[in-house]
């Protein structure tokens, strides 16, 4: 008869996620697929034990040397625990040198928070592949590089000027999602800046940030370069010009790993 761990706590729902890690990886050129590979065989089930939600891992298709991954947290004192329990245990300590091999810089790190009410990820219906060792001949699963990647999520970052963040929320709510509709998208995911004091400062967060990210699912699936139609410019909508940006609008295109729970 197998007796639960009473002592560890209920792995987190996906509403239960008001803490957000947005993560993008400089890399080692060559070296994105050896650490996809690492990360969904190793990491995915290992993290998720710690309490932490894995939310998606993604290839930028603009950016072949760049990781890019989602996870949450319950709270930032739950953060702190989990980090605590995942980078202090046995798997992180088994395979960082292999990961940390394929890495130039780790410390692209936005912490973010629901821009409004129920804007965060829902994934209820989400469910993940199980982790598959490919056949050796198979070149394109050995080999996704291989292949046409397609992109089914865009992610845009704006920078703000400071406190701007809820009322470009509000507007953005208002006449960017209804667009987004139109251009056959949908809105997965609306984030700002979460201010709080990051509370496991052995992994440094980006400090004085002030963002909006919007997180979009491209139901067209349009290569990188019919992509830009199917986002709208939100500085083209009415009543939006009244907004200055603190910095040129980050947009990545995105094509999810085969492991990857957000797609």
């Amino acid at each position: 008869m197998t007796v639960l761990d009473t002592t560890l706590p209920a792995p987190i729902s996906v509403e239960d996620v008001p803490v957000v890690e947005l993560r993008r990886y400089a890399l080692v050129p060559g070296q994105r697929e050896t650490l996809i590979e690492l990360f969904d065989r190793e990491f995915v089930e290992t993290q998720e034990a710690a309490n932490i939600k894995m939310i998606g891992q993604f290839r930028d298709l603009g950016r072949p040397d760049t990781f890019v991954w989602l996870r949450g947290f319950a709270s930032m004192d739950a953060r702190r625990q989990a980090l605590g329990s995942f980078y202090d245990g046995p798997v992180w300590a088994r395979h960082r040198n292999q990961a940390n091999a394929t890495m130039v810089s780790s410390d692209d790190v936005l912490l973010l928070k629901p821009a409004w009410p129920g804007s965060g990820f829902d994934l209820t219906d989400a469910t993940r592949p199980v982790a598959a060792r490919p056949a050796a001949n198979d070149a394109r699963l050995t080999n996704p590089a291989s292949e046409r990647l397609l992109a089914s999520i865009s992610i845009e970052i704006h920078h703000l000027e400071p406190d701007a963040g809820p009322d470009f929320a509000s507007s953005y709510r208002a006449l960017a999602v209804p667009a987004l509709r139109e251009a056959s998208a949908c809105l997965l995911g609306a984030y700002l800046t979460e201010p709080a004091e990051n509370t496991f400062p052995r992994l440094p967060v980006r400090e004085n940030e002030n963002v909006f990210v919007s997180v979009i699912g491209l139901n067209r699936r349009p290569d990188r370069q019919d992509s830009a139609s199917t986002v709208p410019d939100l500085s083209s909508l009415p009543g939006s010009g009244r907004f200055v940006f603190a910095r040129t609008i980050e947009t990545l295109w995105l094509s999810p790993t085969s492991r990857s729970l957000l797609r």
